[in-house]
């Protein structure tokens, strides 16, 4: 494959069972990036970690956009590329913005988020992932988790205390071990994956991968139009209880020489001019 196209589509929606969301998303098709955030920290500050956090990272990212010129290719470890630590840096950013917000508001304070970011770039997928959203690639007809969850349950689990269905029904799985904004810097776990045609990365609160499983996510990709699925996979968790806030953004490869797809993306795709960014309080 040579130069690749990503068409994406995004859903946020309150759930059930609470009164106000604190996830937010970014679709920014011009610099092929794409993040989730799910907030914490009360109403206002949930909300306000989420979309700060979202918005440093554009800014960070459309900053140094000559860091992603398209004719810039990588040598050696793509994982330590120039593109990979913009990335990073575009998280750990956020979380310097996001616990500076915090510390002058004292009603903001303790506020944090999760945050996933995917940034496509010669012929990879970049992954800065920090908390328990998730980013997922379906490929061939397979679901791979990519990123891995900072939490107390998935520590649990790791160390072979609690089993799956355990980890799934434990009081204790909204527990996360990093967050964005809770200090003034963060760890960033960073993954490239090589695109091929045909990728769908899917990236998720945990309000969706509490309720729905990966076998299910991977069925719902596989069998709707790609734009019906963010929305397809949040009314799945809200049929299911809808316990927390649930947000879903797709990204879609295709090759960039093949133009039979045009049409389709016409009709399904709903580009968004720049970056937009989503949530009740953005």
């Amino acid at each position: 494959m040579g130069k690749f196209r990503v068409y994406s589509w995004g859903a946020t929606d309150v759930g059930m069972k609470r009164d106000h969301n604190e996830d937010s998303y970014l679709l920014a098709p011009d610099l092929s990036l794409y993040t989730v955030a799910d907030g914490m920290g009360g109403h206002a500050g949930g909300e306000m970690a989420s979309s700060i956090s979202v918005r440093t990272v554009e800014k960070h990212v459309r900053a140094n956009k000559a860091l992603i010129d398209p004719n810039l290719h990588h040598e050696g470890s793509v994982e330590k590329s120039p593109v990979a630590k913009l990335l990073s840096d575009a998280v750990r950013g956020a979380c310097s913005a996001v616990f500076g917000k915090s510390q002058q508001v004292r009603e903001l304070q303790g506020m944090g988020t999760t945050t996933t970011a995917i940034l496509f770039h010669d012929k990879h997928a970049f992954v800065a992932h920090v908390g328990d959203s998730r980013a997922y690639l379906v490929r061939d007809g397979h679901i791979l988790q990519l990123s891995e969850d900072h939490s107390l349950v998935n520590e649990q689990l790791k160390a072979g205390l609690i089993t799956e269905a355990q980890a799934r029904q434990s009081r204790f799985k909204n527990i996360i071990t990093r967050s964005v904004g809770f200090d003034n810097d963060v760890e960033v776990d960073m993954i490239a994956v090589e695109v091929k045609p045909g990728d769908a990365y899917i990236m998720c609160s945990d309000g969706l991968s509490n309720l729905v499983t990966d076998p299910e996510i991977n069925d719902v990709v596989s069998d709707n139009f790609l734009h019906r699925v963010p929305e397809t996979l949040i009314d799945m968790a809200n049929s299911r209880g809808g316990d927390d806030n649930c947000t879903v953004v797709v990204a879609f490869v295709v090759d960039g020489d093949d133009v039979s797809w045009e049409d389709d993306a016409d009709t399904f795709a709903e580009p968004v001019p720049g970056g937009a960014a989503f949530n009740a309080g953005v």
